[in-house]
């Protein structure tokens, strides 16, 4: 009896320990499930994702322009360890006779954008287009000379001569090219500092909502602003404000075919340096991923005055002190330092 007792024991335990690992078979069949799905889900993801940006990169890579031979030869600033300095050129291609009275192709907005190595903020610097500076090789002129002389490899010298930093990379965008990237992405909204009109347009101290032809206008106009020029780039610094701030709107990254839109309609009127390639973009676009349009910080080089050639040309005089403590700020990579000492 002892021994059939024993038996039965022995298999119930038997049975039991068998059981054990079945009841924990769902539990582990729907997690390695679960993990497959996701995985499944991430390679879809990644799959379309590639198919996406491979379209932009050829959009961009059919309709951007090279500039070819964009830097200039010779000795040249050393670069700044991890931080990038992009030159923008806002170049003017009108006919005679427009509205805003000039003619030809010039460099009508140029701006330094600084990308430091923390990649915590975007430095944007605009450089009055009228600045009394050296140009190499021609002696003391307004610096958008520098282009009309030598185009971007003129201005690129320029530019490097007057801060001692080195430029990595070039873009040059016509002004039609502001108008179309407003309207891609859906208008945008720009802070203006005081009412004005430009043609048919009426701007409003405060938030304007722009469609692109209105963008075009608010850029470019500066004869009804009593200092011109200077209005005009805190304009434009308003301006790209705005496309930033509509570039990380959810109605944006949520909305593939507004990006699409977007690198479109920027890369038919853009060039750029051989080196500012399609992934060289994605690369710096990632590496700043955490950059909110609060981090877009804009500001002008600093001036001292106004001043008249002996030709009669009326120029911007610039501080020459506060560039020069500029210029050791760039190179040392401490912008955010030289802000908080030169407010503006």
């Amino acid at each position: 009896m002892s021994e059939r007792r024993a038996a039965r024991q022995a298999a119930e335990t038997a049975a039991r320990t068998a059981r054990r690992p079945g009841r924990r078979r769902p539990f582990l069949v729907a997690l390695i499930a679960t993990i497959g799905s996701l995985v499944g889900i991430a390679t879809v993801i990644a799959v379309v994702a590639s198919i996406f940006v491979g379209g932009l990169a050829r959009s961009f890579d059919a309709h951007t322009d090279t500039i070819t031979d964009a830097f200039p030869g010779g000795a040249r600033p050393a670069a700044t360890d991890g931080a990038e300095n992009i030159l923008l050129i806002g170049s003017d291609r009108r006919p005679s006779g427009d509205a805003d009275r000039t003619a030809g192709g010039r460099s009508d907005t140029l701006m330094l954008a600084h990308v430091p190595a923390d990649r915590r903020a975007v430095y944007l610097m605009s450089i009055m287009r009228d600045s009394w500076v050296d140009v190499p090789g021609h002696g003391r002129a307004k610096i958008n000379a520098a282009y009309s002389w030598g185009g971007v490899p003129l201005t690129v010298q320029t530019v490097e001569q007057l801060l001692d930093v080195r430029i990595d990379h070039v873009a040059e965008i016509d002004f039609t090219g502001f108008k179309d990237m407003t309207d891609a992405l859906g208008g945008v909204t720009v802070d203006s500092g005081q009412a004005f009109a430009a043609g048919k347009y009426e701007f409003v101290a405060g938030a304007n909502r722009l469609d692109g032809d209105a963008a075009l206008a608010f850029v470019r106009e500066r004869y009804a602003f009593a200092d011109a020029d200077h209005t005009r780039v805190r304009n434009q610094q308003a301006f790209m404000r705005g496309v930033v701030g509509g570039l990380l709107s959810r109605g944006t990254i949520t909305n593939p075919g507004r990006i699409q839109d977007f690198v479109t309609a920027t890369s038919e009127h853009l060039a750029v340096d051989a080196g500012l390639t399609f992934p060289t973009l994605i690369g710096l676009g990632w590496s700043l991923r955490d950059v909110r349009t609060d981090d877009l910080e804009t500001f002008t080089m600093p001036t001292a005055g106004s001043g008249t050639s002996p030709d009669g040309q009326s120029y911007v005089t610039l501080n020459e002190l506060a560039v020069g403590s500029l210029s050791q700020a760039l190179r040392a990579d401490d912008l955010a330092g030289w802000l908080a000492d030169n407010p503006q």
